[in-house]
């Protein structure tokens, strides 16, 4: 597990709302981390303080080269109770890609059978192609029927570094659960990335302690989408 990433999927910026930089100053970032291509995810519709939809439709002027690292355009959207996608069709159609995760800003806990049911049902989507941070019993899930459905979904599932930062309490369990849905992973083969989730141009390719999680499962690096663009372009089907 020590072949360089050059993926960082999932980061923030000052549309956020709760980030602090800017697309140019992320990409800055990314370039001296060794990121050759970033994924920009500004937060969907129910996180307080994020952009409006609109924002999504004109990510055509951004380009798509910002200083050699090249720029993806997707979204962290929310998983809504009763398995609804928190940004409509219309706005998410135009992206690179989406990703699906429940924040329990706009979430209210079902169980680990209907939470489950609720990420699954959003993971059918044709444009998500990724769940950020599977690992808080804040939200519990049932892993082996995540894993199965990422499987028959075409999706991977997210090692989020920022996870293992959080202060006390802020996340549960999330180490236990990483085991879990990493050997899951590796038995049924199905695909992780590997994501900084920065929100500040300091965290951008971050991935210290989700590394060591990979080593401690020992992970089979066929599996991780991070260790070349174009690999990750391929699973996007770009």
């Amino acid at each position: 597990m020590n072949t360089p990433y050059v993926v960082d999927a999932h980061t923030h910026t000052l549309a956020s709302g709760h980030a602090y930089g800017t697309i140019r100053e992320m990409a800055a970032a990314a370039k001296t981390a060794g990121i050759s291509l970033l994924g920009i995810t500004e937060h969907g519709p129910g996180i307080p303080g994020t952009c409006h939809p609109f924002y999504f439709l004109n990510l055509e002027a951004v380009p798509r080269f910002i200083d050699g690292v090249e720029v993806l355009h997707g979204c962290e959207i929310n998983v809504l109770e009763g398995g609804q996608l928190s940004l409509e069709e219309r706005y998410l159609r135009p992206l690179d890609y989406g990703i699906v995760g429940i924040h329990r800003q706009c979430y209210r806990d079902q169980g680990v059978e209907g939470n489950t049911d609720n990420l699954i049902a959003c993971m059918k989507h044709e444009r998500v192609f990724f769940v950020s941070h599977p690992d808080d019993d804040h939200t519990p899930l049932d892993y082996e029927r995540l894993v199965e459905a990422a499987k028959a979904y075409h999706v991977a599932l997210e090692v989020n570094n920022s996870s293992f930062g959080k202060p006390e309490g802020r996340r549960l369990h999330h180490r236990e659960n990483y085991r879990k849905m990493l050997a899951l992973c590796k038995r049924l083969r199905v695909p992780v990335i590997v994501s900084s989730d920065a929100h500040d141009p300091s965290a951008v390719g971050t991935f210290d302690a989700a590394r060591q999680m990979l080593r401690e499962a020992d992970m089979d690096e066929e599996l991780v989408l991070n260790v070349s663009a174009r690999r990750f372009k391929a699973f996007i089907g770009m």
